[in-house]
């Protein structure tokens, strides 16, 4: 399967959050798997660096926008990149391309990959695949969105998301509900 992993650009390599998505990275690939990350660097880095160090194939799916706006350029562990123009194209290029997806812990950019796949898969414009969001922040953030918004979002809305604890979790949720 082609995994996408979303999650922040800011860890560094030796913080817990960047070894915990090079992990990530290296359970993927050990079972076979294709990684799709944003290409950068971050999570997106220490997960194509874990696949790659463990022999998987790594696409990264970047874009003139942020190259523009950041500087920044394709990290050296993908092995496919996959170039778009804008923003807009690269989140569907990366939410398309996929059989299954985790959300790492992240930002304003992390949310909006999650949001935006969630509710694709909400109006039927994407078939309903594996999409597992990482960690207590995303778990309390959604408990706190469903409870205060309940009424807007029916239980099979709610459904579509997947909480896990940790990578490790993450990975079997993805052979689970596949």
């Amino acid at each position: 399967m082609k995994i996408t992993v979303f999650g922040g650009a800011q860890p560094k390599e030796g913080s817990a959050a960047y070894e915990e998505a090079r992990e990530l990275g290296k359970m993927l690939a050990e079972r076979g798997h294709a990684v799709l990350t944003g290409g950068y660097m971050g999570t997106m880095e220490a997960v194509s660096r874990g696949a790659s160090e463990a022999g998987g194939h790594v696409i990264g799916v970047t874009c003139q926008d942020i190259e523009d706006w950041r500087g920044s350029k394709v990290n050296a562990w993908v092995k496919e990149e996959i170039k778009k123009q804008t923003l807009i194209e690269r989140l569907k290029a990366v939410i398309e391309g996929c059989d299954a997806a985790i959300a790492l812990p992240g930002g304003a950019g992390t949310l909006t990959e999650i949001s935006l796949m969630w509710n694709l898969m909400i109006v039927e414009s994407l078939p309903p695949r594996p999409l597992v969001l990482v960690g207590s922040g995303w778990q309390s953030t959604f408990d706190q969105f469903f409870k205060e918004f309940e009424s807007y979002m029916p239980m099979r809305q709610q459904e579509l998301l997947y909480f896990a604890e940790d990578v490790k979790t993450a990975v079997e949720k993805i052979h689970v509900e596949r």
